[in-house]
């Protein structure tokens, strides 16, 4: 009785998936050590938040606290109407978010769906109008916002960093459109869908993880603008928390005490908009880099 003996094939041990080799290692130490170096000084912020004066000038700010110092919390949120200055970056932040992403997706549905002629000079202005310092618009901005009566006012800044952030996002939009699958709109095109139709049923609902990030990186982006607010909010019922925050420097005094604990104040509600949108970001950077 013959035997015939086949060449089966080696079935290898399954890699433990929780092995890793030096150089994974070697990445993985290096971003930690990034990671804890970004955050020293958040904490030395929270160390100096909760100390006396005394303590500050006495001890400096590398020590520890004698006591659990409040005062300057307090005394923040008194001294700049910290309620009314969230009101005011919610409201200028949040308005430019959701403005920035409908104009940035109308004005990318025209580029890169419509094929508006010229389209590649276009998208090459926005990227270049996104690239310009705030420091070469401010002067110009302010004249146009004397001149038509909207100095001091909530809705010069909206309408200011709408443009702005619409600029980034028409780019970034309009880069994702020129690849858009031109079978789902003629598809659209044979069921009679009009352009109205074919952008809030086909392009819209492919975009949403996108148009969700976008809303993110706007309203986080806007809530940080310092400079700008700074020039065009000048009485303090129009003035953002940034701005305000400023306000608690002087030329030759800085209780360091207090800015610590309206920094830290000041940076309770962008930490809790990341953090409650946490998982839409990641769900919106996951299906881009998906597609």
């Amino acid at each position: 009785m013959a035997v015939t003996i086949t060449d089966a094939p080696v079935r290898r041990p399954a890699r433990d998936r929780h092995h890793r080799g030096v150089s994974r290692w070697l990445v993985l130490v290096g971003v930690t050590a990034g990671a804890l170096a970004m955050l020293v000084p958040f904490a030395f912020m929270l160390l100096n938040a909760f100390k006396s004066p005394g303590d500050y000038s006495s001890a400096g700010p590398l020590s520890w606290p004698t006591d659990f110092y409040t005062r300057g919390l307090t005394t923040y949120w008194s001294e700049v109407n910290f309620p009314l200055k969230l009101w005011n970056s919610a409201l200028i932040a949040g308005s430019v978010a959701v403005l920035g992403v409908v104009v940035s997706l109308l004005n990318a549905y025209a580029l890169g769906v419509g094929r508006v002629r010229g389209r590649l000079w276009i998208v090459g202005l926005f990227l270049l109008a996104n690239m310009l310092p705030q420091e070469a618009l401010i002067y110009p901005l302010y004249y146009v916002a004397k001149e038509i009566g909207l100095y001091n006012t909530r809705l010069s800044v909206i309408i200011i960093f709408t443009v702005v952030q619409s600029a980034f996002g028409t780019y970034l939009l309009a880069s994702v459109l020129g690849t858009f699958p031109r079978s789902l709109l003629e598809a659209a095109a044979l069921d009679g869908a009009g352009k109205w139709t074919v952008l809030w049923r086909v392009v819209f609902p492919n975009l949403r993880p996108t148009l969700a990030v976008l809303l993110i990186f706007f309203f986080i982006w806007t809530w940080n603008e310092f400079l700008i607010p700074l020039v065009m909010l000048i009485d303090n019922q129009t003035q953002t928390i940034p701005v305000a925050l400023a306000s608690l420097q002087g030329d030759r005094l800085m209780d360091a005490p207090t800015t610590n604990a309206g920094a830290l104040l000041s940076l309770v509600p962008a930490i809790l908009f990341f953090l409650i949108f946490q998982r839409t970001l990641a769900r919106g950077i996951t299906a881009g880099a998906e597609k």
